[in-house]
């Protein structure tokens, strides 16, 4: 016990300090939008929002999932979109990339996997961005940093700097919690058995893979990627499993939105792009 204590405590901290930056720079960037910005600027930001899934879906990608729960954060604050929120979601997959390069993996394969994931991220977020507009008739609120503030029960008129180091401090405790429980689960259950989980059966095997994905713990996409590399799971499980793995952005969604439903209805959608994609991969034969 005292072992998986340890073994837990060290790769909870290692994986947390990895988004210290993305989340400082994130908040930095949200308190000078606020303190310096007049309505003007703000509408161009707001307008931007309508190509935000095309930037959404490629900046994803990039091994980290800082970039997630800086999306959430931006999101929570109204300065992107659903649909761009989405983008990131379904693009990033927090140790997919590491685990392909440290397997040696052919470069023209993991180039189709990220092509494929951005495309898919893209596509999904302008889907997105049309349904829940045009379909919901729901209108993007105006962008309130401030939320973010009260949110975290802090007082923002120290400054940028302080106030960005207050809000990076909160969520980071708060990261740390939860990714030390999530951690400390998985530990005692063991990721062999967590594989076992998995049936390579189709639609029911892209409807367990997007479940374990959505674990916001890199143990998971970890577990996908390595059943995929083994042979056990095929092209559209491991896509549906990677697909909905946005790290902790969906921890810091749920801790900075104060809307609960709307909170559920994002997660429903990236589960629900994820295992439609994975069928959809799958009844192709695509094989990457």
């Amino acid at each position: 016990m005292i072992h998986i204590l340890e073994h837990t405590l060290s790769h909870t901290i290692e994986d947390s300090v990895k988004l210290l930056p993305f989340l400082f720079f994130t908040y930095l960037l949200m308190e000078l939008l606020e303190h310096t910005t007049g309505g003007k600027v703000q509408n161009k930001i707001k307008n931007a929002g309508k190509v935000g899934p095309l930037w959404g879906g490629l900046l994803g990608i990039m091994p980290q999932c800082g970039f997630s729960a800086a999306a959430a954060s931006l999101y929570a604050g109204r300065v992107i979109t659903v649909g761009t929120l989405l983008a990131v979601f379904l693009s990033t997959s927090d140790e997919m990339l590491p685990i392909f390069i440290s397997e040696a993996v052919a470069p023209a394969t993991i180039f189709k996997i990220l092509g494929a994931k951005v495309c898919i991220a893209i596509i999904s977020g302008f889907l997105a961005e049309l349904v829940y507009v045009n379909v919901f008739k729901k209108k993007e609120k105006d962008m309130d940093i401030h939320v973010v503030c009260e949110e975290e029960h802090c007082s923002c008129e120290d400054g940028v700097l302080k106030s960005a180091l207050k809000h990076t401090f909160k969520i980071f405790i708060y990261i740390l919690l939860i990714t030390f429980m999530l951690t400390f689960v998985i530990e005692l259950i063991g990721e062999d058995q967590l594989a076992v989980v998995f049936q390579d059966i189709p639609v029911v095997g892209e409807m367990i893979a997007a479940l374990v994905g959505l674990i916001p713990n890199c143990a998971s996409s970890v577990v996908i990627t390595e059943l995929y590399l083994s042979g056990i799971i095929g092209a559209g499980a491991m896509m549906s499993g990677l697909l909905v793995n946005a790290g902790v952005g969906l921890l810091v969604l749920f801790r900075l939105n104060r809307d609960w439903k709307q909170n559920v209805g994002i997660m429903a959608a990236l589960y629900g792009f994820g295992v439609f994609w994975g069928v959809i991969i799958e009844l192709l034969g695509i094989v990457f």
